[in-house]
């Protein structure tokens, strides 16, 4: 592994090139801070295929690719005399001084529930009005979710126990059985809206990310289809034409490869 010098040199020669391509490249000169806002979190998606994957090469390149975001961004708020990338590294530094009293001050803790109770009461004493403000209203929904039901834990509103939590996904399946009954559509997706946040509730008490769970079946399902169509076509077979009988064989094949 790198010594701290070749890790700050490097960090050094990422910057010195950036400045390098901000005055002589054409693209990188016509770059905003908006126009890089869709390129970040597609860079963002990417990092997380590679972890899901478990590919660390990748995983690698795909930092890179953040980093560079990252210096892009200061570079660009240096120019404007905004901000440059000492001050986005001291302003990190110093949250993560104040947020963890318990290592930098006085305060005791006993497990990590206990520090992300403080961290969140700590950024209401910081000022803000509700610990959901953290929550960035573009997140996919049942990533949002998620982070909602972990911030409104953090500071006790939560249930006990795990048997709790699939009570009320019982619950919420029986009154969206219900709406289903009735064929009310709002209703019925509203109540479909209550179970997938139950769900979601549910995973956090199962220890479960639901995100990076209904991504793995995605990918699982993907593969498996993929093999599906590969046998439809070796039998010169469209798979509109093939039954489900047929084409579940080789689902099944697909499942235990």
């Amino acid at each position: 592994m790198s010594t701290r010098e070749n890790q700050l040199q490097a960090i050094d020669r990422l910057l010195t090139i950036m400045d390098e391509l901000r005055e002589q490249c054409p693209w990188d000169r016509k770059q905003t801070i908006q126009s890089l806002r869709h390129l970040t979190i597609e860079e963002t998606y990417e990092l997380g295929d590679a972890i899901l994957d478990n590919d660390l090469e990748e995983v690698k390149k795909e930092l890179g690719d953040l980093l560079l975001h990252i210096v892009f961004y200061a570079k660009i708020g240096s120019e404007t005399e905004d901000f440059d990338i000492a001050d986005v590294a001291n302003g990190i530094c110093e949250k993560l001084i104040s947020r963890h009293p318990h290592i930098y001050g006085d305060v005791d803790v006993e497990n990590e529930e206990d520090v992300k109770r403080n961290w969140e009461n700590l950024k209401l004493k910081e000022g803000k009005k509700s610990v959901l403000e953290g929550v960035p209203k573009s997140l996919p929904a049942l990533v949002k979710a998620s982070r909602i039901q972990d911030k409104v834990a953090g500071v006790g509103f939560d249930w006990e126990e795990p048997d709790q939590v699939f009570e009320k996904l019982q619950e919420e399946l029986g009154e969206l059985k219900d709406e289903i009954q009735a064929q009310d559509q709002e209703k019925i997706e509203a109540e479909f809206g209550d179970v997938l946040f139950s769900m979601i509730n549910y995973a956090r008490f199962l220890k479960v990310d639901p995100e990076s769970a209904l991504e793995r079946t995605n990918k699982k399902f993907i593969k498996r289809f993929q093999y599906l169509e590969s046998k439809a076509k070796e039998s010169n077979k469209e798979l509109r034409d093939m039954t489900l009988g047929e084409m579940d064989v080789f689902w099944e094949e697909a499942k235990k490869l």
